[in-house]
């Protein structure tokens, strides 16, 4: 259950007004003036609480739950208590996620500038932003309107960023221009130098990174994840994507729209990387190949040449998903014995 100290709840609502919120139908015999004042997983919900069930895993604990109402596709509504309303969805997980939100919402932030924050006045600063203590915004840099800048956040010279963009305590942003409503978590390192090197034996010598990080609107990059600017050509992530905590993304690569990309992957510099892709954790992508639109990369696979779109990889070397299938299958009758004629 939310914890009142750090989450504040807002209703309640209405079972009418909760499914025109999230695009379920209410089934027959739910009263639509009913009230809910909170969400709650099936197990702990009651009844005055919102629940839902997206995997038939669980369709005993819907069997015997208290909650006041479920979000639940219509084929299981008929396996729920008879005093639980039912708001039916095609998508119940994402029905919830908006139920969740309309909740919990995400309030602009309180308009001020914290007296140990420190502003270049060749700055521009939108109306309503917020400014944490210990942020530093260079000279040059624009923020677009109610903006939350979190403590020790370091906005580099000429840094841009769009209206509604949250960056969470102790990120560093420089060489980069961002969209509008990017979550940026705490301690994102964007726009740094990129590891660029012409080897020599007589000893190495840094290849100067002079593009910028172009960060598009309504992206997600979670904690501690770093985004190398480019060395010519800008790194580029689409609208949409969502990055997780731990992640590199390396100078020159390119990520299309909607892709999301899990802890501790790595995509090595020049990769490009289609629209809707869906990258596991721990994956690394070789550089300078081409991940084609909606393809998936399973956890822990290594990809070292291009992928077709719609493709699903596994593996190190990564191989498509049913010849990993067969290739863990005979190294499991090698182990024990028994390879197949094949």
């Amino acid at each position: 259950m939310p914890d009142p100290r750090f989450f504040a709840v807002a209703g309640p609502f209405a079972l009418a007004e909760i499914a025109e919120a999230v695009g379920a139908l209410l089934a027959a015999g739910a009263d639509p003036a009913k009230t809910l004042s909170d969400v709650a997983p099936l197990g702990q919900a009651g009844p005055e609480h919102l629940s839902f069930l997206d995997n038939r895993k669980y369709v005993e604990a819907f069997a015997t739950c208290r909650a006041g109402a479920c979000i639940a596709p219509a084929a299981l509504a008929d396996r729920a208590p008879p005093d639980v309303a039912i708001l039916t969805s095609e998508a119940p997980y994402k029905s919830y996620a908006l139920a969740a939100a309309l909740f919990y919402p995400v309030s602009a932030p309180a308009p001020g500038v914290h007296p140990a924050a420190v502003i270049d006045p060749a700055a521009v600063v939108g109306e309503g932003c917020r400014i944490e203590a210990g942020a530093v915004i260079e000279a040059g840099a624009r923020l677009g309107a109610r903006c939350l800048i979190g403590a020790n956040v370091t906005i580099g010279t000429a840094v841009e960023i769009g209206e509604d963009t949250r960056i969470a305590a102790g990120a560093s942003l420089s060489h980069c221009i961002v969209g509008a409503r990017v979550s940026i978590f705490p301690g994102v390192r964007i726009g740094q130098e990129g590891f660029g090197f012409a080897v020599d034996k007589s000893g190495h010598v840094r290849v100067p990174q002079l593009g910028r990080v172009l960060i598009e609107d309504d992206v997600e990059i979670g904690a501690n994840t770093t985004i190398d600017r480019g060395a010519g050509p800008d790194t580029v992530i689409g609208q949409g994507c969502c990055i997780d905590n731990l992640v590199q993304i390396a100078h020159n690569v390119r990520i299309g729209r909607g892709t999301m990309i899990a802890a501790q992957s790595g995509v090595a510099g020049s990769a490009r990387i289609g629209d809707f892709v869906q990258i596991a954790g721990q994956v690394g992508v070789l550089g300078h190949l081409t991940v084609g639109d909606g393809v998936q990369l399973v956890g822990q696979s290594g990809i070292i040449r291009d992928i077709e779109p719609g493709e699903t990889y596994a593996g190190t070397p990564a191989v498509p998903i049913r010849q990993w299938h067969r290739q863990t299958a005979q190294l499991a009758r090698l182990a024990r014995g028994r390879a197949s004629p094949e």
